[in-house]
């Protein structure tokens, strides 16, 4: 077909190819041979399979099956690649050894088309193993047109939103996907072994808590009841503690109404887990264990590399105070700093922008924001946040300005978040009035009062440790991702329609 130079001849040629594939499925249907009338085919092997255990299936039959992504047909023997899930393979299909009319139809199969295929295993005389068809069968006429095969699919908005084309023409995304289940069956199996047990909480919750967030909203018609989606797993698996239910743990998707950047999605997976009897430094010492297992497992290595950086997760990780991390990196002692005042001076002198309603907690968090987040590369533990920003976490008996907090840094990202537990229901009630105070101040983030997570407190909940890992970031830095997009299947898009 002759080469277009202008987009409105190129649209025509493509749908004159679209018409085409649609004649051939009408002439397949009128002949008896429809491929959606086929209900399943018996797939004994792979394509990896085939190559890598060559010695042992040499001259065997075997049955693959995949997508037709290249095809040369040379009189009475043709070649096809075919792709499957574990790779591709080579296909030889002879006219002699499948038959007359099966080959004239293997001639007008297109690419994209899904086939299964019989037949042994051998190797060329160029020494590629491939499969000698003996029997080829069409199972999916493909109706549309994959995109030219050098180039892939390289644009990124279309990669996002027709993920299934980016699966079939990127192995790089499928690797991502594979590897990303790799890591979530990985943490399970680690915290299997430290003897947690997985739960389920609910999405559809009346007061949605746990987190600095803006929840989504919606109404239950048969209830008449308004009701959020949850913004954190936090304060149901609380009430598990209190149940009895001594180490918990739950992965799911999580949703918060805000914006949408390179590490944000307005739903995303969260990773939360709860241990009675422990406290923020035995979760120091879980997190460490649990990165340093995940990435030996999944990548053979305790040294992983984000866009050229090394990060060693073998060595321990740093652990540092937000105040003497803000002293190091901003010049300013907050130690020294007494009152709101003070810490407001200090702010205007470093250009440190913040509100009326800031304390002088929220000022030294604006102050690490500022000056320390993006030094924090390496496996970091920054600890003992101030208690303004810590509604649901254990002050330090020695100064209780501070709490047992800690957040995990890699890469200058917050990778976790984690406390020793609030179990103070008097205490828990006075932080959420304070939380109530800063919502009626015009902070949408702000917690509401949770009446009976008070009473779940009340009834008694041990000492415990919690902590909430960001999923799809850990995700991101194993496999050297550049956007949360890249490692969720189906990100959150914008509407064509709009």
């Amino acid at each position: 077909m002759a080469k277009q130079q202008n987009n409105g001849g190129q649209e025509q040629d493509i749908n004159a190819l679209l018409k085409v594939r649609r004649e051939k499925l009408q002439t397949l249907q009128e002949n008896g041979k429809n491929p959606f009338e086929i209900m399943k085919y018996d797939v004994t092997h792979h394509s990896a399979d085939a190559k890598e255990n060559f010695e042992e299936l040499e001259g065997k039959n075997v049955s693959i099956a995949g997508r037709i992504m290249s095809k040369r047909v040379m009189g009475k023997a043709s070649f096809c690649n075919v792709h499957d899930l574990k790779g591709n393979i080579q296909s030889y299909v002879a006219r002699d050894s499948i038959g007359e009319e099966p080959y004239a139809d293997f001639k007008k199969y297109d690419i994209g088309d899904i086939v299964g295929i019989k037949g042994e295993v051998f190797k060329t005389k160029t020494g590629e193993i491939s499969i000698h068809a003996s029997e080829i069968t069409l199972l999916s006429k493909s109706l549309q047109i994959l995109p030219e095969k050098f180039h892939g699919l390289t644009n990124t908005d279309l990669r996002y939103r027709q993920r299934y084309v980016d699966l079939i023409m990127n192995e790089e995304t499928k690797d991502t996907f594979i590897k990303r289940s790799k890591i979530i069956s990985s943490i399970r199996k680690y915290l299997d072994s430290q003897g947690f047990m997985e739960v389920e909480t609910p999405m559809l919750v009346a007061n949605a808590g746990g987190a600095a967030a803006r929840p989504f909203e919606t109404h239950f018609n048969a209830l008449d009841e308004d009701l959020n989606l949850r913004i954190s797993l936090e304060l149901y698996l609380k009430r598990l503690i209190v149940g009895g239910l001594e180490r918990v743990y739950e992965i799911g998707r999580v949703f918060r109404n805000e914006g949408v950047d390179t590490r944000h999605n307005p739903e995303f997976t969260l990773m939360e887990l709860y241990q009675a009897y422990t406290d923020y430094n035995g979760m120091m010492d879980l997190t460490e264990n649990l990165y340093r297992h995940v990435a030996q497992e999944v990548l053979g290595t305790t040294k992983i590399v984000y866009k050229g950086i090394e990060m060693d997760l073998g060595k321990p990780f740093e652990r540092i105070t937000m105040v003497d991390a803000v002293k190091k990196y901003a010049g300013v002692d907050f130690n020294e700093i007494k009152t709101l005042d003070e810490a407001r001076a200090a702010a205007k002198e470093k250009g440190v922008e913040f509100e009326e309603r800031h304390k002088k907690g929220d000022i030294l968090n604006l102050f690490f924001e500022q000056f320390v987040e993006e030094h924090l590369i390496q496996p970091t533990f920054l600890m003992d946040h101030p208690v303004e920003i810590s509604p649901l976490t254990k002050k330090k008996p020695e100064n209780p300005e501070y709490t047992e907090r800690f957040e995990f840094f890699m890469n200058g990202w917050e990778m976790a978040n984690a406390y020793s537990e609030l179990n103070d229901p008097i205490d828990q009630r006075e932080r959420f009035k304070a939380q109530e105070e800063l919502f009626a101040q015009g902070d949408e983030e702000a917690n509401h009062t949770d009446e009976d997570f008070l009473n779940a407190l009340e009834i008694g909940m041990p000492p415990t440790g919690g902590i909430g890992f960001g999923i799809d970031r850990m995700v991101m830095l194993l496999t050297d991702s550049p956007a949360i997009r890249d490692v969720l299947l189906f990100p959150t898009m914008k509407s064509l329609d709009k």
